[in-house]
């Protein structure tokens, strides 16, 4: 029964990615990868969140796990990052890579704070 579980929050968490990306895109100009940055932002504060709520092991294998695993994406952060170096644009590269990474931090604390006042 887990596994199935596994697969169905994993499949609602690649379609919301697909949703995310696709309407942030469609909305935000330019060359920077927005809606990468806003799928890992959002899902860093979602998984901090979770944790920050105390949820147990079932839970975070379902949600942080299975869900907010499909849904966030290291790999096409790292390629779009890749790509852009490239291209040349090392500078836009760079930046993606330090404006994710800190920022995910950041907002991964924040959802473990939020969770914590809850």
């Amino acid at each position: 029964m887990t596994a199935l579980l596994v697969l169905v929050c994993g499949g609602l968490g690649a379609v919301a990615r697909f949703a995310v990306d696709g309407l942030v895109e469609d909305h935000l100009p330019g060359e920077y990868p927005w809606g990468t940055l806003v799928v890992n932002l959002s899902g860093s504060f979602l998984l901090g969140l979770v944790v920050g709520l105390g949820a147990g092991h079932r839970v975070q294998l379902l949600v942080g796990t299975a869900t907010l695993g499909a849904y966030t994406t290291f790999s096409t952060w790292m390629l779009e990052s890749h790509r852009s170096a490239q291209d040349g644009e090392s500078r836009l590269a760079w930046r993606s890579i330090f404006i994710a990474l800190f920022a995910g931090l950041a907002v991964a604390a924040l959802g473990r704070v939020v969770g914590r006042a809850l």
